[in-house]
């Protein structure tokens, strides 16, 4: 695990500051590309469309080759696709970059949750989650500034490092021993599993702050540059935010572990909606970051538990940790379409105040549906037992 983790922890850090680096380098390619919201939309939600369509086969991959060669699959297009991004003209290119970087984001996701959740104590699977979470939190910590860098010198010596530290992250993967081999479920099974209802109400858990990420991480860079602020400033912005979030992760993970998921994620439910109207007010660039930073924290509070009870639910339904770590991922990459692709339309059709709106909505609906006797017992539930490993097919 000592050796594991920091491996683990380096992907993923990689990973989402590619990621995030295009947040302040969005009012710049809107305006040089002439993109309308809707158009900037796309180019933030297309990582995480390429995540959403890969998140389960790269679940089903790693059953199959293994989490550490996943791992490496996923590198390999991070670092191509970092390639493509630093020297892209058109909006086509950045886009199809961007989905090429998710598609391999799934994969290392993937692979290197799969891989840390199969050594963890389940015991200790908050804690490992809330702190593979702060390592991608650094990661995005680190992407607005490597974006914002690249506002000052160009993307195409920041992009072209981003490409070359994904092939010295190759190496050390390909350096450390595989986990042993684990059985290919089929179809029939992973499809039971996921339909299941606690699964699917955990999934939902973790759908729902990805959507308010996603439309704020596109409407708060151009609301912050439309009140004056440069895209340094909103570097700096999300720089803080994420900060205090990855503090906070391993912490509220440690909390889920030992005293339940639900305590954790009522509060963040609650005041994620109180956020989300109130972020669309402010009328300076300053107040907008310090909303954005609240936002942020309320957020923090779900993620961590909700993604070690996704992970709780989906092994308990039988599924291998490879595609429960999948679900994650996918679970993450729909709310992130949904939010930077949908809902910064209807913010382009209407008003930023109605897409935050709808938004407030859902945490409200789904704090309500706490209520349901069965997904309180599940939150209430800690983290369960280890399941017994499964067997390998025979004549293998």
């Amino acid at each position: 695990m000592r050796r594991l983790f920091p491996l683990v922890a380096a992907v993923i850090l990689l990973d989402t500051s590619f990621y995030a680096a295009i947040t302040p380098l969005l009012p710049e390619y809107a305006d040089d590309l002439e993109l309308s919201k809707t158009a900037a939309g796309v180019l933030s939600a297309s990582y995480a469309a390429g995540t959403l369509i890969a998140a389960l086969p790269s679940g089903w991959l790693a059953a199959r080759i293994g989490f550490r060669s996943a791992m490496l699959v996923g590198l390999g297009l991070v670092g191509a696709s970092s390639f493509a991004f630093a020297f892209a003209q058109s909006v086509v290119v950045l886009d199809a970059a961007r989905f090429a970087e998710g598609v391999g984001g799934a994969c290392a996701w993937t692979g290197g949750l799969g891989w840390l959740m199969a050594t963890a104590p389940t015991e200790r699977r908050g804690e490992m989650i809330g702190s593979a979470l702060a390592a991608a939190i650094v990661g995005i910590l680190l992407g607005p500034v490597i974006g914002g860098v690249a506002t000052v010198i160009g993307p195409e010596p920041v992009f072209s490092a981003v490409g070359v530290v994904s092939i010295a992250l190759g190496a050390w993967v390909f350096s450390n021993p595989g986990a042993p081999a684990r059985r290919v479920p089929r179809a029939r099974e992973v499809a039971r599993a996921i339909v299941s209802a606690p699964v699917m109400g955990a999934f939902w858990l973790v759908v729902l702050p990805s959507v308010f990420s996603g439309t704020f991480d596109v409407l708060v860079p151009l609301r912050m540059d439309e009140l004056g602020a440069t895209g340094v400033a909103v570097g700096v912005a999300f720089f803080a935010a994420a900060g205090i979030e990855a503090g906070l992760s391993p912490m509220i993970g440690r909390l889920s572990d030992r005293r339940g998921r639900a305590a954790p994620i009522r509060a963040g439910l609650a005041a994620s909606a109180l956020a989300a109207i109130v972020l669309p007010l402010p009328a300076t660039a300053f107040l907008v970051a310090l909303v954005l930073v609240v936002a942020v924290l309320a957020m923090s509070l779900i993620w961590t538990p909700a993604m070690a009870l996704l992970s709780d639910e989906a092994e308990g339904a039988g599924l291998d940790l490879g595609f429960a770590a999948a679900l994650v991922s996918f679970a993450w990459a729909g709310g992130q379409v949904l939010g930077g692709s949908g809902f910064s339309g209807v913010a382009d059709a209407s008003s930023d105040a109605l897409a935050y709106a709808v938004v407030a909505a859902l945490f409200v609906l789904t704090l309500a549906a706490f209520s349901a006797p069965a997904l309180r017992r599940a939150l209430r539930r800690p983290a369960p037992e280890p399941a017994p490993a499964a067997r390998p097919p025979s004549g293998s």
